[in-house]
């Protein structure tokens, strides 16, 4: 755990704390920025061109999706978390030190993208398969932040379970599992560390490469637009959904037995599978189309 990576110095004294969770946060901006030109571009006067993506338009776009993305993820959490912020004292728009939802940012992210790019009269499935291993490179960063800062844990791990394990899941005293064990499970709260937890973070940070793995192969081999993006998400859904089970963080609100991201991945994951069949099956009507023509 290490919520502040480093201070720099100031003239007036106070030094500026530089917080893992808000540095990987705008790393994984940085690096989603070059990703998505790259697939956006990829193949010059081809697909890209035809979307109406021009460089120009690929980067403002990136710039409001990141932009209405952070805001949506930001009040997402605000809205499931309203009792925990007011307790802490954070100001709502605080994103430095954690505290935002995946969700948030994505559904923020498609609104921010969809209006630019209806009004630049470009795809909006062409932007988002290139933003696809965008999703999965920024969820390792961001949950590598997590990890650091100690937010998004997971349940107590068996008494059994491998030490390695238990060493990767154990954080100090004043974290947020601490304070959360101690709370909720009685922990001592002199002790020197948390209860052992299921590393969470780590996992979605792996899942997080599947994810860049799965939207660079299917973009490869793609037969239609929105291709990429639709099976991107429904995996991230899918495995969202699952993942649930063993974190144990407070912040994710909970209704009809099921945290806010299982809902949402409950919607999500279904809508993808509508979308794509629709999608595909007006590709292969257009396949034969051609086909008959010639």
């Amino acid at each position: 755990m290490l919520p502040v990576l480093f201070e720099i110095p100031t003239p007036w004294g106070s030094p500026i704390a530089i917080y893992s969770y808000g540095l990987m946060l705008g790393l994984a901006l940085v690096v989603g920025y070059q990703l998505v030109l790259r697939m956006a571009l990829r193949r010059g006067e081809g697909a890209a061109s035809a979307g109406g993506l021009t460089e120009a338009t690929v980067g403002n776009a990136y710039i409001v999706t990141a932009v209405l993305g952070l805001v949506g993820a930001r009040l997402l959490y605000v809205m499931f978390n309203r009792e925990l912020l007011q307790d802490s004292g954070a100001a709502w728009y605080d994103v430095t030190a954690g505290g935002v939802s995946a969700y948030g940012g994505f559904l923020g992210g498609l609104l921010g993208a969809a209006i630019y790019l209806k009004l630049k009269g470009a795809s909006l499935l062409e932007f988002a398969d290139a933003a696809a291993p965008a999703l999965g490179a920024g969820t390792v960063l961001t949950r590598l932040g997590c990890y650091l800062y100690g937010s998004d844990f997971g349940t107590r791990l068996a008494e059994d379970a491998p030490g390695w394990l238990r060493s990767l899941g154990t954080f100090p005293n004043g974290s947020p599992p601490f304070h959360h064990h101690h709370a909720r499970y009685g922990l001592a709260p002199d002790a020197a560390a948390s209860f052992p937890v299921h590393p969470t973070q780590l996992y979605e940070g792996l899942f997080g490469v599947v994810l860049l793995l799965i939207a660079l192969s299917v973009l490869q081999a793609r037969r239609f637009r929105g291709q990429v993006i639709l099976i991107t998400a429904g995996a991230y859904g899918s495995f969202r959904f699952l993942i649930e089970y063993v974190r144990d963080d407070p912040e994710r609100g909970h209704a009809m037995g099921f945290s806010s991201p299982q809902l949402f991945s409950l919607l999500m994951v279904p809508t993808c599978a509508v979308i794509y069949s629709s999608l595909l099956s007006r590709h292969r009507r257009q396949q034969a189309s051609k086909v008959a023509s010639a």
